[in-house]
């Protein structure tokens, strides 16, 4: 199970049962409606105000780094979203059968009963992860990280090492440049040496050709 949907479930039912609670107290006193839906509401936002600064907690000392830290935040979200609908629709549905239980329209109740608890999970969650993970950070060790200079070496490193492969390659060019010319002279002055030996050796018979004459 997904730790939005974990959520989203657990604040569900904890909502049906503050406004289960709710209709209840205030049928016995009608008087203090108001004093009646604040606490009950207060208690609800506690609830995920305590739960936000388990999970900023939890990850902060998972993830020391800042930057490498999960994003708490959408899954708060998603899960107060989901709380709201659920326990909307829910709520509505009892109130079909239980007339104590103060519900409105369907629509209402999946809209605008739903955007208020979604807000109040989001907001106070938030504020228990903020919290969770400043506490963790204040006695946590500064993070070691990794400095421009160290950056501008690994591309120095990087650039040296191509560099250094196009010297190599430049050298073996050379080198293959170099073997070619010294096999076209190979080539080249392997033949002289027969013509020249049989022309030197055709002078001396003319000569003695002239004689005999």
């Amino acid at each position: 199970m997904s730790k939005w949907l974990l959520r989203g479930l657990v604040f569900a039912v904890l909502m049906v049962i503050v406004r289960l609670l709710q209709g209840a107290l205030i049928n016995l006193w009608e008087s203090g409606a108001l004093v009646v839906s604040i606490v009950l509401v207060a208690v609800f936002a506690i609830a995920a105000f305590v739960w936000g600064l388990t999970d900023g907690r939890a990850d902060a000392r998972a993830n020391p780094d800042p930057d490498r830290r999960g994003d708490l935040a959408m899954t708060w979200l998603l899960g107060g979203l989901f709380a709201g609908i659920v326990s909307g629709f829910v709520a509505w549905f009892i109130s079909l059968f239980y007339e104590n239980l103060y519900a409105q329209g369907l629509l209402n109740e999946v809209t605008t009963f739903a955007a208020f608890t979604a807000l109040l999970m989001f907001i106070f969650a938030l504020a228990g992860v903020a919290l969770g993970r400043a506490l963790v950070d204040r006695k946590a060790p500064p993070v070691q990280r990794r400095g421009a200079e160290d950056d501008e070496r690994a591309d120095t490193d990087v650039f040296a090492a191509v560099g250094g492969r196009d010297r190599t390659e430049d050298e073996r060019s050379e080198s293959a440049e170099g073997a070619e010319a010294v096999r076209s002279e190979s080539f080249t002055s392997t033949p002289t040496q027969p013509r020249e030996a049989e022309s030197a050796g055709s002078e001396p018979a003319t000569d003695r050709g002239r004689e005999q004459s």
